[in-house]
């Protein structure tokens, strides 16, 4: 790419649509680096058919390409990649962002070495660095423990995000910007994955977790799985979403689904109530953003009051029944 590139990019996550919660996520973090960087900015959609893009205008994007190809109704990374490459040469941008998910965990490094340039994944901050140009881009590393700040030379500098981890677009209603359609010819020959079945999670009844304000979480602390409704009584009795950490899953007392921390959920309620976890890294990396934590542990060296606003030192069993109750009767669901 040359010296020349200029404007912001962003690849849009397909399953979530233009008016989803990443979409505003990832435009969000657009706009503000087109606002600072004083650059234009992209919103890029793939898939089967042409798509709605209203939305997207109102999130900040001043200009939306449809890339269209019989291949992209579900995401294929060769096909993907065979569409981009020369969608993202052409435009020569100085800033590719895409979400951190299982698209963007792939496209990202794939798309960087097929450009020849620059990756940096699972950022969690980024601002410009001096004088403008390269950005400054803060990763979660060694299990959570520490950050690293690392800076792309060359274009584009292509970038994941962390879901959660940045505050999205508040839209725009009646912002209009411009459309085209972007039609690509992938090489058949590079195009080595098919896509034969789609497996969809199935959706949890109540709140989703990783929209809920409030979230109760268990962890190993319970004792064992006998003891997993208290948390879903508290949760209900709170309008929450219930999560767990990843010894409980790992232990199938709940699905994976419901796991928070590095390699599950990242989520950033309200109130996160924590019921016997012990507040790993890996775990925290999860609920970083979280505004207030409340912990519960019988262990009053626990790791996770160091991170908890309030902390209750004692048995989850005996705490949990009393506080779903004085809830409920301050609630008048008693």
């Amino acid at each position: 790419m040359t010296a020349e590139a200029r404007g912001i990019v962003a690849i849009i996550e397909p399953a979530d649509g233009p008016a989803g919660a990443l979409t505003a996520e990832v435009l969000g973090v657009a706009r503000r680096l087109g606002n600072d960087l004083n650059e234009p900015v992209t919103a890029v959609v793939l898939g089967e058919t042409v798509a709605e893009v209203g939305p997207l205008w109102e999130f900040g994007a001043d200009k939306v390409i449809r890339v269209v190809h019989p291949l992209l109704a579900e995401f294929n990374l060769d096909a993907a990649l065979g569409a981009l490459e020369p969608l993202i040469r052409r435009e020569n941008p100085n800033v590719v962002l895409m979400a951190h998910t299982f698209q963007g965990r792939a496209l990202g490094p794939a798309l960087a070495f097929r450009l020849q340039t620059g990756v940096a994944t699972d950022c969690v901050d980024l601002r410009p660095g001096a004088g403008g140009g390269s950005l400054v881009l803060t990763r979660s590393i060694l299990g959570g423990n520490f950050r690293a700040e690392v800076v792309i030379d060359t274009r584009p500098q292509i970038v994941t995000l962390r879901p959660k981890a940045f505050p999205p677009a508040e839209p725009t209603p009646g912002r209009t910007g411009t459309v085209e359609e972007f039609r690509p010819e992938p090489d058949p020959v590079r195009v080595r994955q098919e896509v034969r079945r789609r497996i969809q999670e199935a959706a949890a009844e109540g709140v989703r977790l990783e929209d809920a304000r409030i979230v109760v979480a268990g962890g190993r602390g319970l004792g064992g799985p006998e003891n997993w409704h208290l948390v879903e009584e508290l949760a209900s009795a709170l309008g929450a979403a219930v999560g767990a950490s990843r010894a409980v899953t790992d232990a199938g007392w709940v699905p994976t689904s419901l796991q928070i921390g590095l390699t599950g959920k990242t989520i950033s309620p309200d109130l996160y109530i924590a019921v016997g976890i012990s507040g790993a890294v890996q775990h925290m990396a999860g609920v970083s953003a979280a505004k207030t934590i409340v912990a519960i542990n019988k262990d009053p060296d626990a790791t996770i009051f160091r991170y908890a606003r309030f902390g209750v030192v004692g048995d989850a069993k005996q705490i949990l029944p009393a506080l779903t109750r004085e809830i409920k009767k301050a609630l008048g669901k008693a």
